[in-house]
Order: C-alpha cells, then sequence, then structure tokens
C-alpha cells in the first residue's frame, strides 16, 4: 500500500471511529422517551468487581417513559446493589423495586431541561469536531512529510490534501446529521 492510501485509510477510520464515539455518547443522554442506552454507563458492584448493568440483567422499556431492570441473578443483594448503582450515577432517578424487577420512571422533561440538553448534545458534538480538526492537521502533516522525503510528489501531495479536506466535509456531515437527529429527539415532547 502506497504512502497516500495508506494515510486516507488511517483518516478514515479515525473519522468512523470519532463519529462512533459521538453516537454513543449521545445514545446516553436523556430524551423525551426511555432508552435502555441510558444505563449504558452504569457499573454495579458485582461480587467485588464493577460490572456493567447491561451484562447483569435484561433492560426493557414497557412504556414510553419507564425502563425495567430484572436481573439475570436472583440473589437478594443483586437488586439492592443495581438499585444503588443507579441511585449514584448522574441520571437522577430513583428506581422502585418489588423484590424481581426495578422500574425506572422517567419524569418530563420541562422545556428548559430539554434546551440545555439540546445544549449539551451541542458542546458534545463541537468537542468531537475539534478531535476531527485534528486529525485533518495530522493527516496533513502525514502528507508533508512524505513529500519532503521524496515518497510523493508536490502534484500527489495536492491532491492528497483535497482529498483529505473531502473526507473532513463528510465527516463534518455526518456530525451535523448526528447532532440535528439528537436535538429533534431531545427537543420533541
Amino acid at each position: 500500500m502506497d504512502a497516500t492510501a495508506q494515510i486516507l485509510n488511517d483518516l478514515k477510520a479515525k473519522i468512523e471511529k470519532t463519529v462512533k464515539h459521538v453516537r454513543d455518547q449521545l445514545a446516553g443522554i436523556r430524551t423525551g422517551r426511555a432508552s435502555p442506552a441510558l444505563v449504558d454507563t452504569v457499573r454495579v458492584d458485582y461480587y467485588g468487581t464493577p460490572t456493567p448493568l447491561q451484562q447483569m440483567a435484561h433492560i426493557s422499556v414497557p412504556e414510553p417513559r419507564q425502563l425495567m431492570i430484572r436481573p439475570f441473578d436472583n440473589s437478594p443483594g443483586i437488586l439492592k446493589e443495581i438499585e444503588r448503582a443507579l441511585q449514584k450515577s448522574d441520571l437522577g432517578l430513583n428506581p422502585q423495586g418489588d423484590g424481581k424487577v426495578l422500574r425506572l420512571t422517567l419524569p418530563p422533561l420541562s422545556g428548559e431541561q430539554r434546551q440545555k440538553l439540546a445544549a449539551k448534545v451541542k458542546d458534545l458534538v463541537e468537542q468531537n469536531r475539534v478531535a476531527l480538526r485534528n486529525e485533518r492537521r495530522e493527516a496533513n502533516k502525514h502528507a508533508d512529510q512524505c513529500k519532503k522525503d521524496g515518497k510523493v510528489t508536490e502534484d500527489q501531495c495536492k491532491g492528497l490534501h483535497e482529498k483529505i479536506d473531502q473526507e473532513m466535509k463528510g465527516a463534518e456531515q455526518k456530525m451535523d446529521d448526528v447532532l440535528k437527529g439528537k436535538q429533534k429527539e431531545i427537543l420533541e415532547e
């Protein structure tokens, strides 16, 4: 594989990784509807080991504003540990248990809360755009280094810079789509 293809492939991989990271981050942000992704970051102390909640329990959405968490392990202490972890998390939700399952009821978001969440989403996406710009700078630096080392001609280097810019435009569009989609989800009643 020649140097230009390697630089472009590395950039594409980093772009995809960044876009996936943004989607994962945004999945954990609350909207008007319940989603199992809300509790993806919750870790439960399972016999001394911090364990992701989705590895310990089945998480379902029985109603649009409710999550139901049913532990795989029916030991009496496990439900208490899950409840404790949910209360410690930054979700701001209070789980109700009946001995077998926990229910998380999401209160409706006020207009002000929706605006704050939309702003938070925009900030997260902007932070990741900065990461993308850093990746572009790195790719351009590698292209210039290849020209300096004599691996590519000046015309090839210029073409590579143009291809890098095209990839970045595509990445920016993906980020815009992710941002608009999540903001729409948050702002709709």
